[in-house]
């Protein structure tokens, strides 16, 4: 896949310097710049139905994550009086306020997205509607339902002389009342939380309809507060800060973030959401209640917290509607027809790669340690933990492993954002089986993917590794697309094994032989890879940077990539998320292009590839370029030594660039605009792929993944 243009070195005079605020886009604003990508799915009709009310949810989610933490942090720069401005030029408060009128407008046009969507699931026999649109014989359903299920778990709480305003918590969904006394003429607020944890938020009434809980309750709020006059009501949401910090120095640090986790619900507030329809006495007294500032408060019509209607998309049937189910595919070396594949006999032969979620996860990673937990020569395994999930089937592994003798250790990183909780649990139940069981460096999040195996053989031993992009979590591989290599290489596996002894271990850092780590040398060593490629070019050598990530943040790698770009290297970058780099600006990026896929997957792998004449370089690993995964975080690259499966990985960075079914492009005045045309789809052409491997014996290549090879080759760009 030839570009059409030449790379040319910039016109240094022409250029702005590299320090131009002009060249660093926001970091917050680029986010929701993502968050809009999202919510275009939702309204492209080309989308299936359900998906579209699939990705309203997902917006939903990743707003609220983005306000408990990101803008909950600006907030408290400003109340610290933090001015402190980066490589964009604004202060934290001018970020608030930009993000706030980014919010208001997308979270208006998410709004109408969801009332054009209700009429199109009503035809398809999905029907949410109000009380007022019930039938009589709707009506006597939906308040038996009520009387039944739902009264007996409400508790208005008024607000009056000895009764102060309630503690609202977290993300809770309320319904705020004016009464009045129709005795003594008095008026009172009264709030009734809507109990959507115990009750789901959409109920059904049969026969297809679905009427929102708050909607139920606001019906019957006359049974709740008998003898008094109900003047109005209004559906609110706070949302608070759920960030926190444990010191590395507590004495348990199980404990002090089991501390942290039961003080996380009572955070200050950042956001107020109302419904648009709010009486303004009602709104200003909730401003007031709460200690807020106008800016904090988001009026949104219709519906609150659309992140409930996963409730929809969960529904029973309507493949009309929906895409087709996919099930991640066992290929290759990971496929066999009688009992179980030997994994460590085909990494002797050669190094292996998998990507999920089309091929599965089950059968290659799970599979790995199961096999090291059953085979008797299997002397110790080790694994991190970020994130993983409930039904996980490696820490149960693990534990078994340490019942039969092995050595078992797990690195949990306890402060994994939203899953410390399920960490916490796992970290004690590995302890109670006598596994060792650490928690990482002082000051330092552990976010490596590795997992060694030790397995005596002959007269020594030999290491057996795996080093992911993505989690060691069953349900997120099977939607997150991660790379994982199976490799014996000797020097990526002493890395691995010395990375182990230092999280684990009083070590110092070693000198590392293959692997980027941070926060050692990983943005060092990229930085090099820049530099090389540069001085590749300018001497004549074809060159090319082809990097894809989640997030490019980090100003000394956008600096030094600009750099590149004003020498006349072509650079390719396909990111997810955020992008603070701008490309296209003459005398600076007009040889990088950013790429953006948004779909049916989470585009979630890390790769970092290089060019340089017949030489080629590709990491893969956990790292997106940020300062806090190169700055404070614990993170792995490693490279992809193996010549075939470093080319599938740079197929793969090709059809993300080719896409042009859920592809936007960032272009130099800092707006994504997406691609129009049906040609290619990478998850498409990528599930097509997957299934074409399972009809091929193991040892066989199949002709599908020849051709698209041939098609989608890394090509040298001059």
């Amino acid at each position: 896949m030839e570009t059409s243009t030449t790379p040319q070195a910039a016109t240094p005079s022409s250029a702005p310097p590299l320090d131009s605020t002009e060249l660093y886009a926001n970091r917050e604003l680029s986010w929701l710049d993502f968050n809009e990508r999202v919510l275009e799915l939702a309204e492209d009709e080309r989308t299936p139905l359900l998906e579209r009310v699939k990705f309203l949810a997902i917006y939903t989610s990743n707003l609220d994550e983005f306000t408990m933490i990101r803008l909950a942090g600006l907030h408290d720069q400003v109340d610290a009086g933090i001015d402190a401005r980066k490589a964009d030029g604004l202060s934290p408060s001018e970020t608030i306020d930009r993000v706030v009128e980014r919010i208001r407008s997308l979270s208006a046009r998410q709004a109408r997205q969801w009332e054009q969507l209700r009429p199109q699931l009503a035809d398809h026999g999905i029907r949410v509607i109000d009380p007022a649109d019930c039938s009589a014989a709707e009506l006597r359903t939906l308040d038996t339902i009520f009387e039944e299920q739902v009264f007996p778990v409400l508790t208005p709480l008024a607000v009056g002389p000895g009764r102060p305003f309630p503690y609202i918590s977290n993300l809770s969904l309320s319904l705020g009342v004016w009464l009045t006394d129709p005795v003594t003429d008095d008026e009172l607020f009264a709030r009734v939380k809507v109990p959507k944890e115990v009750v789901p938020r959409l109920i059904d009434i049969g026969d297809g309809a679905l009427v929102p809980l708050e909607a139920v309750i606001a019906r019957h709020l006359g049974s709740l507060f008998p003898g008094m006059e109900v003047r109005n009501h209004a559906a609110f949401r706070v949302i608070r800060d759920a960030d926190f910090t444990v010191s590395d120095e507590a004495d348990d640090l199980v404990r002090a973030v089991e501390t942290e986790l039961r003080r996380r619900r009572f955070g200050e507030v950042v956001q107020l959401e109302v419904a648009a329809d709010m009486d303004a006495d009602m709104r200003a007294f909730l401003i007031e209640q709460t200690e807020i500032e106008e800016r904090q408060v988001i009026d949104t019509p219709g519906m609150l917290d659309l992140d409930d209607l996963w409730q929809i998309h969960k529904l029973d049937g309507h493949s009309d509607i929906r895409e087709a189910s996919w099930t991640p595919v066992a290929a290759g070396p990971f496929s066999t027809h009688e009992g179980k594949a030997d994994i460590f006999a085909a990494m002797r032969t050669s190094d292996l790669l998998v990507h999920h979620p089309y091929e599965s996860f089950a059968s290659s990673v799970e599979r790995f340690v199961e096999q090291a937990v059953d085979d008797p020569d299997v002397l110790a395994i080790k694994m991190t933990v970020y994130r993983t999930s409930d039904d996980s089937a490696l820490v149960p592994l693990l534990i078994k492993a340490a019942e039969r003798g092995k050595q078992a250790v797990c690195l949990v990183e306890l402060k994994a954002r939203f899953d410390e909780r399920r960490n916490i649990g796992w970290a004690r139940s590995l302890e109670e089986a006598g596994a060792h069981v650490v928690h990482g460096l002082p000051g330092l999040k552990t976010h490596a993917k590795a997992l060694l195996v030790v397995r005596r053989e002959g007269t020594g031993v030999r290491h057996y590794v795996h080093v992911g992009t993505g989690n060691y979590h069953r349900g997120t591989a099977r939607l997150y697309e991660d790379f994982g290599l199976f490799t014996c290489d000797r020097d990526v596996a002493a890395d691995v094994a010395a990375l182990f002894n230092t999280l684990t271990g009083a070590a110092r850092p070693p000198g590392y032989r293959t692997a980027l780590v941070a926060p050692e040398r990983m943005r060092d060593g990229l930085l090099d890879e820049i530099r090389r490629t540069v001085e590749a070019h300018e001497a004549g050598e074809p060159t090319r940077i082809a990097m894809k990530m989640n997030a490019l943040v980090d100003r000394r790698c956008i600096r030094a990539l600009y750099e590149a770009s004003q020498a006349g290297v072509r650079i390719d970058l396909n990111i997810r998320g955020i992008c603070c780099l701008i490309p296209g600006v003459p005398g600076v990026s007009e040889n990088i292009r950013v790429v953006s896929v948004v779909g049916r997957f989470l585009e979630h792998s890390r790769v970092y590839a290089f060019q340089r004449g017949d030489d080629r370089r590709c990491y893969i690993g956990s790292a997106d370029l940020m300062p806090r995964n190169l700055d404070t975080r614990v993170e792995l690259l490693i490279p992809v030594l193996d010549t075939a499966l470093r080319t599938e990985i740079e197929d793969v960075i090709e059809r993300c660039l080719a896409d042009d079914s859920f592809a936007w492009d960032l272009t130099a005045d800092g707006r994504w605009t997406r691609r129009e045309g049906r040609a290619h789809s990478i998850h498409a052409e990528l599930m097509q792929q997957s299934l074409a491997e399972v009809r091929q014996p193991a040892h066989v290549e199949s002709e599908e993944r020849v051709r698209s090879k041939r098609r989608f080759r890394f090509a040298r760009r001059g």
